[in-house]
């Protein structure tokens, strides 16, 4: 007979499994990013259980059963680069649906393991689209995928305003932690994080500077799209996320930039991350130094470096493809208008528009180009 105060491991209730996310860490970086007394606040979203991503999962899941188009016990299908994938891994474990994730060889053998150990099912497309590469060849098969699953449902994160919405939280945790914001810099993929935490930041600061990050060979701000070698930013598509209007500014980063910037954060502040991690502290920081002292800068980190051992954080790796060969610019190349000319290295933008508003000479050749994910 057990003693009535032996106490039984128990399922852990969806509250608990939900509260894990949200009021991450702040972390303030200065040198070797900027002088002393100088530097740019840094929210920590890797803290979260799977990175920033488990935000919109939850939210976009808990959305989409309130009207219905989730029926419960229905199969949730996406095509992910990796870290929503954690997320809707998350929600699905929560609300009590399967999850099926389509991804692509680029994704790391690690974060397929992990999704598979939080119960996802992990589907991978073994060729790329002729045009609109490894993105859309994975967008063909979840559609075809939900074709085989009655029921199914799709997040579509791209086009999704509920990816949007989900990050009011973040922007209400940076205004109450950091009480005024003057500039914003944040990685762009699918535009949701950046959409989300602008909108709301631009309603308490009215004259708030927003400083998107992409990669060479993203088209998301006019640039043809190529093969690229940084995940969790940029696209090979024009996702209707993107808040084009918000934004101050635009910088393009390489991989070797991102590489000796995340280097730097691990060696001097005991915290990085991945690519996008990389690309937005090289731009903060350069921000910190340009601007005046009492400049207050909001920097977000999407995500940590644990899926990145392999790469970013790999001598053999880097090594191979030539991304240790030297640091980046003190500053960034400038171009005036954002189809003026391919970028290779760290650029900047301050001229920032929908590329789908450019003449249609220009995006029929962004179009043509589109060789990569």
């Amino acid at each position: 007979m057990h003693s009535p105060n032996t106490t039984h491991p128990t399922k852990p209730s969806h509250a608990a499994l939900s509260g894990l996310v949200g009021n991450t860490p702040l972390l303030h970086v200065s040198e070797p990013f900027a002088p002393p007394g100088q530097g740019f606040w840094a929210k920590l979203e890797g803290f979260n259980p799977g990175g920033i991503k488990d935000r919109p999962g939850l939210y976009m899941v808990e959305r989409a059963r309130a009207r219905g188009d989730l029926k419960p016990g229905a199969r949730i299908i996406e095509s992910t680069s990796g870290t929503l994938g954690l997320g809707l891994a998350l929600a699905g474990m929560v609300h009590g649906h399967p999850v099926t994730l389509v991804t692509d060889p680029g994704l790391e053998m690690s974060m397929t393991r992990l999704l598979t150990a939080y119960g996802a099912q992990v589907n991978v497309v073994s060729e790329p689209h002729p045009t609109g590469g490894w993105q859309q060849a994975r967008r063909d098969r979840v559609t075809q995928l939900m074709g085989q699953h009655p029921d199914s449902w799709c997040p579509d994160q791209y086009n999704n305003p509920d990816n949007t919405t989900a990050y009011t939280p973040l922007a209400l945790e940076l205004a109450t932690e950091l009480a005024h914001i003057d500039v914003l810099v944040c990685s762009v993929g699918t535009g949701g994080h950046s959409a989300g935490v602008s909108r709301v930041l631009r309603q308490l600061y009215p004259d708030l500077k927003v400083v998107g990050v992409d990669t060479v060979g993203s088209t998301i701000f006019g640039q043809p799209a190529r093969t690229r070698l940084m995940r969790g930013l940029g696209s090979s598509i024009y996702p209707r996320n993107v808040a084009y209007e918000n934004f101050s500014e635009v910088h393009w980063v390489a991989p070797a930039e991102a590489v000796w910037s995340c280097r730097q954060l691990a060696s001097s502040h005991y915290a990085t991350g991945g690519w996008s991690v990389g690309a937005v502290a090289l731009v903060a920081g350069w921000l910190a130094r340009e601007m005046p002292e009492d400049t207050r800068i909001a920097a977000v980190f999407p995500d940590g470096p644990q899926r990145y051992l392999g790469t970013v954080y790999d001598d053999d790796y880097c090594t191979a493809h030539g991304l240790l060969d030297s640091p980046p610019a003190a500053e960034p190349d400038v171009i005036g208008r954002l189809d003026e000319k391919e970028v290779t290295r760290w650029t900047r933008c301050t001229s920032v528009v929908d590329p789908l508003t450019l003449s249609s000479d220009d995006v029929r050749d962004q179009i043509d180009v589109r060789e990569a994910r």
